[in-house]
């Protein structure tokens, strides 16, 4: 349900960053033919904390809230300063980002909402969709590289569009916020537009070498990994 009509409390500066982390020890599962479990919980966590410190060096966001029950992952939130909220962690990314967009609507505030896994971001890029996006009621989006998945919402207020987040839900989602009266923003990053789930993704990242703590992470076990995944990447 669209919620635009009954709140335009939220301005463009109130702005928090949620990202929806589930169990790490059960991450990145369409990487397990190609990585171990281990492997990919490390990789999960690495690539939380490349998001983390980027989104902590955005001065334009009010707060950052973590949705995750994970006990690592909420240690590693905590130590940067973010906040640990539980509500909704179980029900997958789409339920973890609507708990949250919920709680904020309360409180008149925007969302802005990405996922763990896009290393490669800055706090440059972070600041450049926030400026892209307008006084409420606006929606911004960033897509995933093939254009298929959605990597950045913000939303204001922040559940003004009901969000269904999945390998295709870019469209929708540009389809979602119109029908709700938003003629939504699309902002091109490719930092963002890279999120690691595939093996193909894997290799497209460690093609360039990165200051990146998932990078030196994968490069320092690149022979578990590096040539099923390239050949992959190579045939398509």
């Amino acid at each position: 349900m669209c919620s635009v009509a009954n709140d335009r409390r939220a301005l463009r500066g109130d702005i928090w960053a949620v990202v929806p982390i589930k169990e790490t020890a059960f991450a990145k599962q369409r990487l397990s033919d190609r990585v171990s479990p281990a492997l990919r919980q490390e990789l999960a966590l690495a690539m939380f904390e490349d998001v983390l410190e980027a989104l902590v060096g955005v001065p334009e966001l009010k707060g950052i809230a973590i949705v995750t029950l994970d006990p690592i992952a909420a240690d590693i939130a905590r130590r940067w300063g973010a906040q640990v909220w539980t509500h909704g962690a179980r029900d997958c990314h789409t339920g973890a980002v609507t708990a949250a967009a919920d709680r904020l609507a309360a409180a008149g505030s925007t969302l802005l909402t990405i996922p763990g896994d896009v290393p490669l971001v800055s706090s440059a890029d972070i600041s450049a969709v926030v400026s892209a996006h307008s006084t409420a009621p606006a929606f911004t989006i960033v897509p995933a590289w093939d254009e298929r998945g959605s990597n950045t919402i913000v939303c204001s207020p922040a559940a003004a569009v009901p969000l269904r987040f999945g390998a295709d839900s870019f469209f929708p989602h540009l389809a979602a916020a119109r029908s709700c009266g938003l003629m939504p923003t699309v902002v091109r990053n490719r930092a963002i537009a890279l999120d690691v789930d595939e093996p193909a993704d894997l290799a497209k990242f460690m093609e360039n070498r990165s200051a990146t703590r998932s990078w030196t992470l994968l490069d320092s076990h690149r022979s578990k990994w590096d040539r099923a995944s390239s050949s992959v990447l190579a045939s398509q």
